[in-house]
């Protein structure tokens, strides 16, 4: 116990999280009547909070979102699954990626050519994709919750100083006061990404899985640290900033999904706008305003390069997406519509979209172009062409 006392006690160091001369003393919450600093206890309520936002969403999405959905005509239903084969069901439990050795030792164990393990491999893998039904009520659900959050924080900090002028972050800065729409504000957002953090592990499995679980996990840091060490004011405008362009996102893709493409289109471009605005705009302000100003203003301390040093790192992962929204834009423009979902399309999606495009391994181990399969998948038809891609 004396132990891990001592480790906290030099984790928490005034030198390291406070400004000089100030003590933790000095932000308990109650120690001045005419200031409510934030209290560190309260970073435990989001974690319940989170929980019911996850029974939420499932109520939300089961009882409004599906029925909707499927009211306009969104797909519910999977392709129909392959004839049942015990040995290959084990192969494909082992690893679901094919190569040409899993064939030859497979044609060896059943009754099936080269062709047919191919069309029923294509089969067993297509059973593990989420329904679109399923893709649109996760992203209808984020959809409603992004909406809410931008329209909420608005509303919270439109009579805040520092919304207008970013330098109001650090004048009296850590004498700042707590309002309750700001701890609401707070609460209710880092709850959100505890709940997409959970949530993660069992949602359509995404590209972008790695980027994503780590920019949850540096904002839920940021948001932890900057309430312990007083920071709401630069926090909540961070917190702003992220919101706004993923209304847009997220309602591309629901069009997508119920397959109006020109309202697609329009709502992807006004995203491509609104995202390069606030990520690589607005944002990079905080960060200068972090940088540059604080310093002139306050004298500077380690939990300071912390704090800009996650900020940095969600603007380098806010980098990287652009440049994945931009090869969106250049093939979109290219072939007259937006194609695919940018940061948060299915890797399978993406592996499938390809695969007419890509070599089979024959049985010499040379690559050749495939040959389309007729109904049955036994034999080749000669004179088929390919299906387009819906």
């Amino acid at each position: 116990m004396e132990i891990f006392r001592a480790v906290s006690d030099t984790f928490w160091s005034t030198k390291v999280w406070l400004p000089p001369n100030i003590t933790w003393e000095d932000i308990r919450p109650g120690v001045r009547d005419d200031v409510s600093y934030a209290d560190y206890r309260h970073l435990i309520y989001p974690i319940p909070i989170a929980a019911v936002i996850l029974l939420l969403r499932n109520v939300v999405e089961r009882f409004w979102i599906a029925p909707v959905g499927k009211a306009i005509g969104i797909k519910s239903t999977g392709p129909k699954p392959p004839k049942p084969n015990a040995v290959l069901e084990a192969a494909y439990n082992v690893n679901s990626r094919l190569n040409h050795k899993t064939i030859v030792r497979m044609m060896k164990q059943v009754d099936m050519t080269e062709r047919q393990i191919e069309y029923w491999w294509r089969r067993r893998r297509a059973q593990d994709k989420p329904t679109t039904l399923v893709k649109f009520c996760e992203t209808s659900w984020r959809c409603i919750y992004y909406t809410y959050s931008f329209i909420f924080g608005s509303i919270v900090m439109w009579d805040k100083p520092w919304l207008w002028d970013i330098k109001q972050c650090w004048y009296g800065y850590p004498h700042q006061s707590v309002t309750n729409d700001i701890w609401w504000y707070y609460m209710i957002s880092m709850a959100f990404y505890w709940s997409l953090t959970a949530s993660q592990f069992y949602d359509v499995k995404r590209k972008d899985f790695l980027q994503m679980f780590a920019h949850h996990m540096i904002t839920i840091l940021l948001m932890a640290l900057s309430w312990v060490c007083n920071l709401h004011r630069v926090g909540s405008l961070v917190l702003l900033v992220h919101d706004c362009a993923d209304i847009f996102l997220e309602s591309a893709k629901l069009t997508k999904y119920a397959q109006y493409q020109k309202v697609c289109d329009t709502l992807f471009a006004i995203f491509t706008v609104v995202w390069i605005v606030t990520r690589l705009m607005l944002f990079p302000r905080v960060i200068y305003s972090s940088s540059v100003e604080a310093p002139q203003i306050l004298p500077m301390f380690p939990a300071y390069y912390i704090f800009n040093t996650l900020l940095i790192l969600l603007l380098v992962l806010h980098i990287g997406w652009t440049y994945l929204i931009m090869q969106i834009v250049i093939k979109a423009i290219k072939s007259g519509q937006m194609e695919g979902d940018v940061r948060s399309s299915s890797s399978e999606e993406i592996s499938d979209s390809s695969e007419n495009s890509r070599p089979i391994v024959s049985n010499g181990g040379t690559p050749k172009k495939p040959h389309p399969l007729s109904k049955n998948g036994t034999t080749p038809q000669a004179s088929a062409s390919p299906k387009k891609k819906q």
